[in-house]
Parts: C-alpha cells; sequence; structure tokens
C-alpha cells in the first residue's frame, strides 16, 4: 500500500442476497436481532421497531425497501444495525436501524480496493464496487432515511 494512501475503516454488512460496504462513522451500534412486530397497515418493507437508548427506531428490511421480499434472520444470525443518519430530517429521525442476516465484519479500505461495477440498483441502491473480488452495493442513504421517516409519520 502507498505510504501517502488514505484508507477509511468501512463495514460490509450481509442482507439476504447482497453485502453493502458503509464507513464505520455511519454506524451508532450493532445489536441482536430483537424487534417488536410492526403491526397492520405497515409498509412491507418495516420489519418492526427497536427500543434503544430511550428511542423507538424504525427498523427497516434493505430487501424490501429495495423491491423484494421481507426477510428476517433466523438462528440467531441476524443483527441489527443502527445507523446515524445525516440527512435533512436528522432533527426527526437522527437514527435508523436495519435488519441483517449474519454479523457485519470490518475492512480498511483505500482507493485501490474499490472498484466501481455495473449493475442495476434498485431505490435503495447507490452503486454497486467491487472491494477485493467481492461485489458489495453501497446503499442510498438518503432513501433509507426517508422511509425512517416515513414510519415515524
Amino acid at each position: 500500500m502507498n505510504e501517502n494512501s488514505q484508507t477509511l475503516p468501512c463495514v460490509m454488512i450481509p442482507v439476504y442476497d447482497r453485502h453493502l460496504l458503509l464507513p464505520n462513522v455511519s454506524i451508532a451500534e450493532v445489536v441482536d436481532f430483537n424487534s417488536t412486530d410492526a403491526g397492520a397497515n405497515t409498509p412491507d418493507w418495516l420489519v418492526g421497531f427497536l427500543d434503544w437508548r430511550g428511542l423507538t427506531l424504525p427498523v427497516i428490511s434493505y430487501d424490501a425497501a429495495n423491491g423484494g421480499s421481507l426477510t428476517v434472520p433466523g438462528d440467531n444470525r441476524g443483527r441489527i444495525i443502527v445507523l446515524n443518519t445525516i440527512g435533512p430530517d436528522h432533527n426527526k429521525a437522527p437514527f435508523m436501524a436495519l435488519v441483517t442476516q449474519g454479523i457485519p465484519s470490518q475492512a480498511r479500505l483505500d482507493e485501490s480496493q474499490l472498484r466501481k461495477l455495473d449493475g442495476e440498483p434498485g431505490p435503495a441502491d447507490l452503486m454497486l464496487v467491487d472491494v477485493e473480488g467481492e461485489a458489495a452495493w453501497i446503499p442510498n442513504l438518503e432513501y433509507l432515511e426517508s422511509l425512517a421517516v416515513q414510519a415515524r409519520n
């Protein structure tokens, strides 16, 4: 690695049929899967709600938000990843939560380790990248944050 290159601490997050790639700073906490039922007449992408540090956070299924089906983890593998929000509705929803299908893993990446790939993004996808031979999607956080705000209304 070049001495002048900058690395970014990142996290690979397993969801149903893909991995997501996010910088560490976007993640507030990873907790065991535990949410209340979403109830009737709720969006397909809403898994339920998480009581976290005195807040009630909507738990979003990335897969369902992306046009797929709602997948809830089994066998104690799933986690909920609490994300910091940065969008215009940050004051209304400072955090949101995504359900995962496994334990996220750490990675330190520099620019040479990432390569943009062609891929047809869904509404929750921003960009497909190759991370040292493994495909990962960078999520569209603005879209996901808008869902979190919608779930609170």
